[in-house]
């Protein structure tokens, strides 16, 4: 083989994950792990048997957990090696994944989670902020091997007392940290009020906060992944696009990602509870057309996996994350990420397509009516009391108030 990866789940070894000297990538479950009374899968796309799994059948959850676009690229050819070598890069930057999922040299023992951080002055985090579309991640920084998937910029932290640090080798952290983007300005601001607001409508949101050094913005997402439960621990997740063994290239659904269908069906075979995160994955498709995101594809729900007193597995429909009110930007599509009720055209919505979503996944008419509206007046209700104090924040308040006027105005014709 040319290059082996043993894969952890939290302290446990799993499996490897192997690349052959053509390139291709495969992936094993250790013996040791099939026979393990509390054994779980990885993913819903890599169930657990023992024959290996080939690079079609697991490259959608391996390589969901890389980052995307020009940032892999630069990672990459800072390293030295192919953007398009998945397991090179896991074993560059796999050290603090999402989830619980760790990656080491074949041979080489787990390193303890020491808690070793690297703390940051004010002056100091400026300079990484500046430095980050050079250095994505702070990918092959000293003992730092931090992997988030998406195409921003963004840093995984650990946060204590208001202090930030960088987690070194697989210390977890504990906060998601994103600066502004030049690109698309206001998108702290936006995001803060998009979160925030979900939360304040009774949705399951991180907490947020927004900061300033130097005069770069930045916003503060608490992990969900992440638990202070017996210890500081990594929970195990992995989003949509993960679980259906979906690529990241094709996350949109009209590349052949996940539509809302596909969703309703993932919760309904792989969770614990499935009535209650039915509700919220409806709750999540409504939220995000009302504020006008345009963006809610396939790698932005995720499944969340919680062991139980039992020791059982749960599986449960994850808090909401990477809410953005794509509608405030005009140059940014107007094409939902997923079809709702057969459209793509956020601005061709009625009542209609929302009653389709119903037939298409056994859900109540009458019942998703109301929630629709619901969850519009509750938002134009709660809008004030989350809106930021500047020229962003309120611009998204605006439009995010006309959307949800139109939409009670017209559910209650």
């Amino acid at each position: 083989m040319a290059r082996q990866l043993d894969v952890y789940l939290s302290q446990d070894l799993v499996g490897v994950l192997a690349q052959d000297i053509h390139g291709d990538m495969t992936f094993t479950y250790a013996g040791s792990w099939l026979t393990t009374p509390d054994r779980s899968a990885l993913s819903q796309s890599v169930p657990l048997r023992s024959a290996p799994f080939t690079q079609r059948e697991c490259k959608g959850f391996f390589g969901g957990i890389l980052p995307e676009g020009q940032n892999r690229e630069i990672i990459a050819r800072n390293a030295g090696i192919s953007a398009r070598n998945d397991v090179a890069l896991l074993e560059v930057i796999g050290g603090e994944c999402a989830g619980a999922i760790t990656f080491v040299p074949s041979g080489q023992s787990l390193p303890k989670q020491s808690g070793q951080i690297h703390t940051l002055t004010d002056h100091a985090l400026a300079d990484i902020l500046r430095s980050l579309p050079q250095r994505p991640l702070l990918a092959g920084e000293d003992n730092i091997r931090i992997s988030l998937a998406g195409a921003q910029d963004k840093l995984a932290v650990c946060v204590a007392d208001g202090q930030i640090s960088i987690p070194l080798g697989v210390t977890p952290s504990t906060h998601i940290l994103k600066p502004e983007i030049a690109r698309l300005g206001g998108i702290v601001a936006n995001e803060y009020l998009c979160m925030k607001l979900a939360k304040a409508v009774g949705l399951p949101t991180p907490s947020v906060s927004m900061h300033e050094t130097e005069g770069i913005h930045y916003l503060l997402v608490e992990r969900y992944d992440r638990t202070s439960e017996d210890g500081f621990q990594r929970l195990h997740q992995e989003d949509f696009c993960q679980a259906l063994g979906i690529v990241s290239e094709y996350k949109y659904e009209r590349e052949g990602g996940p539509s809302i269908q596909n969703c309703f069906k993932l919760i309904r075979d792989a969770c614990l509870i499935p009535a209650k995160d039915i509700g919220s994955l409806l709750d999540a498709i409504i939220y995000n057309y009302l504020i006008g995101n345009n963006d809610a594809h396939g790698k932005n729900f995720s499944l969340l996996y919680r062991r139980t007193s039992a020791q059982a597995l749960a599986t449960s429909f994850a808090p909401l994350y990477d809410l953005i009110c794509t509608a405030y930007y005009p140059d940014l599509s107007k094409r939902m990420a997923m079809k709702l009720g057969g459209e793509y055209e956020s601005a061709r919505i009625y009542p209609r397509h929302f009653e389709r979503l119903a037939d298409e996944n056994g859900l109540a008419k009458p019942g998703v009516r109301r929630r629709v509206q619901a969850l519009a007046a509750t938002i134009v209700e709660k809008l004030p009391e989350v809106t930021p104090n500047n020229a962003a924040g309120t611009g998204v308040a605006e439009i995010i108030r006309g959307r949800c006027n139109r939409t009670i105005e017209a559910f209650g014709t």
